[in-house]
C-alpha cells in the first residue's frame, strides 16, 4: 500500500505580503507536482494534514480553480479540518465552509473525531484515525486527542492524523504545543501531523513514526522559512514501514520568493511593537483585538468552568461566520 502526505496547502486568492511571487499561481504549480507524483507512485491513498483553506470563505473563483486540479486526483482523498478551514477554531462549523462543500461534492473526505476508517489495498490493512484542530488540543490534560488506545485486530497498520502543535522539541513560552516524547505511548504506528508550518525531522520511537513534513507554503519571511524548502511524504507499507520524502521541484529557494527586506524592517518594528504593547497591556480592550487572539485567551483562561469556556467559543464562532458573510 503505499500512501501520500501533505498539510498546510493554505489556498488562498490573495498574495501574502512577504511574498515576492504570484502566489496562488505558484501553489497551483505544487498542487499540479503533487497530482503527478501521486500518478508516478501509484499512490493508492492521499491524506491531507489541514488547512486546505487560508480561511472558511474562500473566494468561490479561487475554490473553482483549484477544485479542477483536487478532482484529479483519482484516489481516495482523506483530509482532517484545520484552524483555518473553520469558523472560531469550531470543527462543528464545517457545513457552513467552503471545505465541507467539497466534502458533500464528493472531492475529498472529511475525517471526524472518533471515526475509524480501514484502508485496504495489496492484503495491507490500515486503520486510519483523525483529530481535527480543536481551541484545546494543545492543553496538557488533551493528550488523548493525540494518543491512539485502541486498534483493530485486524488490521496490519495504525495510522492517525493531527492538526496541533506537535513538536520534537520545547517551543516558545506562551504558545500551547505538545512534545512527542509526552505522546510516545500512544498505539498508533504512524503519527502525521499538521499546523506547524515549518515541521521536523521524521521521528521514530519503539518502531513507532511522528510525521510532519511542514507547509506545503511558505508564508512566513523567517530565516527558518527561507532555508526550508516544502515536500511530501511517501509512505508504503507492506511487511514494514517505509517513508520517503519528496522535495518539491516546483518550489523555488526561499530567497527568491520570500522577501528578506521585509525581515530587516520588522527587526526595528519589532522592536516598537513590543515597547507600545507594553505600554498598553492595562488597558486592552477587547473589542480592539484580532478574533485569533480573543479565541487564544479564552481557550487557555484558567479558573473557568469548561462548559463557560465551549459557550463563549461557540458565540465567537457564530459572530464571526455573521462578521463575514455579512448575515
Amino acid at each position: 500500500m503505499k500512501i501520500l502526505f501533505f498539510t498546510d496547502t493554505h489556498i488562498r486568492g490573495t498574495n501574502p505580503r512577504n511574498r515576492k511571487d504570484n502566489f496562488v499561481d505558484t501553489l497551483e504549480k505544487k498542487l499540479l507536482e503533487i497530482t503527478e507524483i501521486i500518478e508516478k507512485n501509484n499512490v493508492d491513498f492521499v491524506l491531507h494534514g489541514g488547512d486546505l483553506f487560508d480561511r472558511p470563505d474562500i473566494s468561490i473563483s479561487i475554490a473553482s480553480r483549484f477544485l479542477r486540479i483536487l478532482n484529479n486526483i483519482k484516489v481516495p482523498f482523506y483530509l482532517i479540518s484545520g484552524n483555518h478551514d473553520v469558523y472560531g477554531h469550531n470543527p462543528d462549523t464545517i457545513n457552513r465552509t467552503i471545505l465541507g462543500l467539497l466534502s458533500v461534492l464528493g472531492v475529498i473526505r472529511i475525517i471526524n473525531r472518533g471515526e475509524k476508517i480501514i484502508l485496504e489495498k495489496n492484503n495491507v490493512k490500515v486503520q486510519l484515525t483523525a483529530q481535527p484542530y480543536i481551541y484545546d488540543i494543545d492543553s496538557p490534560k488533551n493528550l488523548d486527542y493525540y494518543i491512539v488506545k485502541e486498534i483493530d485486530p485486524n488490521v496490519n497498520y495504525a495510522i492517525h492524523m493531527v492538526h496541533g502543535m506537535l513538536l520534537d522539541k520545547p517551543f516558545i513560552k506562551g504558545i500551547p504545543y505538545t512534545l512527542i516524547d509526552d505522546i510516545k505511548d500512544t498505539l498508533a504506528d504512524i503519527t502525521l501531523c499538521g499546523h506547524y508550518h515549518s515541521g521536523f525531522k521524521t521521528v521514530k520511537i519503539d518502531n513507532k513514526y511522528f510525521i510532519n513534513p511542514g507547509s506545503v507554503v511558505r508564508i512566513s519571511n523567517s530565516l527558518k522559512e527561507i532555508e526550508r524548502m516544502p515536500k511530501v511524504v511517501l509512505i508504503e507499507l507492506s511487511n514494514d514501514i517505509n517513508i520517503k520524502e519528496v522535495y518539491l521541484k516546483s518550489a523555488l529557494p526561499g530567497e527568491e520568493v520570500l522577501d528578506r527586506e521585509e525581515i530587516e524592517k520588522n527587526l526595528y518594528k519589532n522592536e516598537r511593537i513590543i515597547e507600545f504593547k507594553q505600554s498598553i497591556d492595562a488597558a486592552l480592550d477587547f473589542e480592539k483585538m484580532d478574533i485569533n487572539e480573543i479565541l487564544i485567551r479564552v481557550s487557555n483562561a484558567e479558573g473557568v468552568e469548561e462548559k463557560v469556556i465551549k459557550e463563549a467559543l461557540r458565540r465567537i464562532a457564530n459572530t464571526h461566520m455573521k462578521g463575514i458573510s455579512g448575515e
